[in-house]
């Protein structure tokens, strides 16, 4: 048989016990949802061995998606890490078999502490369902490893069952996409939804400002001296009359103006496109690439410039 042929079957089999799951889904599965829902405390997921390494993930899933969450070692749990667990909490055991000595060890404390458990087993028979308030079994008859031995079918069943009760917790809690950047911060899209065009603008002595009668000599020194390839052009009460920009300079060279005896005002480019400090920065970047332009100023409510953004600082930020 091929590498193609195994692999083949391998997903033929996981996919059929997803589809069985799906397919035997019962009121069990809202119990479940319902426990950890109204959990005032943390859910507490526990498991050993392969088990161990999904309820590590399916614990890192309901903590990113809006649900308290962490994983405990059922080994270290036996030696002290069980202090973990307080009254308010939920306990998740997950055990294929459900007699994983270093898990069904746990239980008579657990109930004596009067935490609600749910068990994600493969035996309704065995001690961990008997024990749980909930008991999830992820019903798979044959696992794809050609020896039957090694967990993969019953890994993916769990790991997807778990998936299914953190997106279910997800829609239940209205839990949106800001929330979901406010536990991911540093990543993409966390910069995307939390990160403001206060947060990066260049300001104060950055920023580049003449005066309407400013010469283009005079406008050319401050856009060499703050570097953003632009400057903005106010008037006497500070308020932006438009940019003076190295594409602006290209222009009035093609018509041939002596920019050494000219006005800015003259060759400038009014009403120029503007953002609010409070915007997103990704609502500059989209701005930017609406109009098609690498820069544009940040404007207070009476058109005063207070900052300003290029697309190089977007870029450095992790925006773009």
């Amino acid at each position: 048989m091929s590498f193609l042929q195994t692999a083949n079957k391998v997903f033929e089999n996981e996919i059929a016990a997803l589809t069985r799951l799906q397919g035997r889904l019962d009121e069990k599965f809202n119990q479940a949802c319902e426990l950890m829902l109204h959990c005032d405390g943390k859910v507490v997921v526990c498991g050993m061995g392969k088990s161990g390494h999904i309820g590590n993930k399916i614990a890192a899933t309901l903590a990113s998606t809006g649900t308290p969450s962490f994983f405990m070692h059922p080994g270290e749990a036996n030696h002290g890490d069980l202090g973990m667990l307080a009254s308010g909490d939920v306990f998740i055991g997950i055990s294929n078999s459900g007699e994983t000595q270093e898990l069904t060890s746990l239980l008579p404390v657990i109930k004596r502490k009067g935490i609600p458990t749910i068990a994600i087993t493969n035996n309704d028979a065995s001690s961990l369902a008997k024990h749980a308030d909930v008991a999830l079994n992820i019903q798979v008859t044959k696992e794809a490893c050609s020896l039957g031995l090694a967990p993969t079918t019953s890994t993916t069943s769990t790991l997807v069952l778990g998936d299914a009760l953190a997106v279910a917790l997800l829609e239940a809690k209205g839990f949106t996409a800001d929330d979901f950047a406010l536990s991911h911060p540093g990543g993409s899209l966390g910069k995307r939804l939390l990160l403001t065009v206060d947060d990066i603008m260049a300001r104060d002595d950055e920023l580049p400002i003449v005066l309407e009668t400013a010469s283009v000599t005079e406008a050319l020194f401050e856009i060499s001296n703050k570097g953003l390839g632009m400057t903005g052009v106010v008037d006497a009460q500070q308020q932006l009359l438009g940019v003076f920009t190295d594409g602006d300079l290209r222009r009035a060279l093609d018509k041939h103006i002596d920019i050494h005896h000219s006005i800015v005002t003259e060759v400038m480019t009014k009403g120029s496109i503007t953002i609010e400090q409070h915007k997103l920065a990704v609502d500059a970047l989209n701005v930017m690439q609406q109009h098609k332009i690498n820069a544009l100023f940040v404007v207070d409510a009476d058109r005063h410039p207070v900052g300003a953004i290029k697309m190089h600082t977007l870029l450095k930020a992790g925006v773009v």
